[in-house]
């Protein structure tokens, strides 16, 4: 009888340790952590050397289209109804748009944007859309260097060869629940991906990454006491900040402490310099959700959009996709100097 609860414990045990691994979100070793803290802080990066070697394969930026020799006739000459890159050559326009066509369309090709019959014609909703997203990707590498530096971003970095991104978000009424006093549950207690699967708010984006009007519903709601009950600040925004902080951590696959000393979250003294790159981030998410995606939602179909009616709008996994550095840092704006133009005029 002994031996046998010792062979069922030892079964037991290995089950319990399979689902653990499977389905808890547990990972064998060996691992490999870097401190990127003063010592004794805590503030170490943990990754598994096999998992990321998948992210890194998967986040490879493609080969470059065949630059083309600066000057000849202008695209405006050869080509109508051209309204944004109107600063390139021919050879430079045609090699952009052969390149769009590879980052976000290479199933459907050009039809996917234009009446093939009429290149000039705006008919298709897809080039309408298509110009306010070159505008956008303009401007990122133009006024938003704060963020994303000299990499810069091209339409690859979201789309990946999908005509929408994979990673957008909508809003999110949460699941059917009571009316009157018992709808108060500020959107907790339905476990969300988006909020990393804990109780805290199931949208944490809506308010804090859509709001084209940056000092509106600022994130700055790390109280220095317990439960606090400031009208302005009070503890709900606060746990809708937090989920916010978990998508933000999921999308660059790192944890808190790559931007902040947990000690203390509020101080900037202790984090460390990659918490102002998030911060400029933030702000450039809700600028391009704000002043170039909103405004497309009556542009677009009923089928892309969300069961609030909007659109989808851009969050930090849509470009970072599990990196810390989207496509790990690849530096295609390098091999794409058409699209680091000056601020662009916006839509009308």
């Amino acid at each position: 009888m002994k031996l046998a609860l010792q062979i069922l414990g030892v079964v037991v045990a290995v089950l319990l340790t399979g689902a653990m691994f499977g389905t808890a979100g547990w990972t064998r070793p060996p691992v490999r952590s870097e401190q990127t803290g003063f010592r004794g802080t805590g503030m170490v990066q943990v990754q598994n050397p096999r998992t990321l070697a998948v992210k890194l394969e998967e986040n490879a930026a493609p080969a470059p289209q065949d630059p083309v020799p600066p000057g000849g006739e202008p695209a405006t000459q050869t080509y109508q109804n051209v309204k944004v890159l109107t600063d390139l050559s021919t050879d430079q326009f045609n090699r952009v748009m052969a390149s769009i066509t590879e980052w976000v369309a290479p199933e459907q090709g050009c039809a996917y944007c234009h009446n093939v019959e009429n290149m000039a014609d705006d008919s298709v909703y897809a080039k309408t859309v298509a110009r306010s997203m070159l505008r956008m990707v303009r401007h990122i590498n133009a006024d938003w260097k704060n963020h994303v530096g000299e990499t810069g971003v091209t339409c690859y970095t979201c789309h990946r060869g999908n005509p929408v991104p994979q990673a957008v978000w909508h809003d999110n009424p949460g699941p059917p629940h009571a009316q009157g006093f018992a709808a108060r549950a500020n959107g907790q207690n339905h476990p969300a991906p988006e909020a990393g699967l804990t109780s805290l708010n199931v949208d944490p984006f809506q308010g804090l990454l859509d709001d084209k009007d940056i000092d509106q519903n600022a994130i700055r709601v790390a109280a220095r006491t317990a439960l606090p009950t400031s009208p302005s600040k009070p503890i709900q925004t606060t746990e809708k900040t937090y989920a916010l902080m978990i998508h933000m951590a999921e999308g660059l696959g790192v944890n808190c402490t790559y931007c902040h000393n947990t000690r203390a979250f509020f101080s900037w003294d202790e984090s460390t310099p990659k918490r102002v790159t998030a911060w400029h981030g933030i702000r450039m998410v809700r600028d391009i959700n704000g002043n170039y995606i909103t405004p497309l939602t009556p542009v677009l179909p009923e089928a892309r959009l969300g069961p609030e009616g909007d659109p989808p709008k851009a969050n930090c996994t849509t470009c970072h996709q599990g990196l810390a550095k989207p496509l790990n840092g690849a530096q295609m704006l390098k091999d794409y100097p058409e699209l680091a133009g000056g601020p662009m005029p916006k839509a009308p």
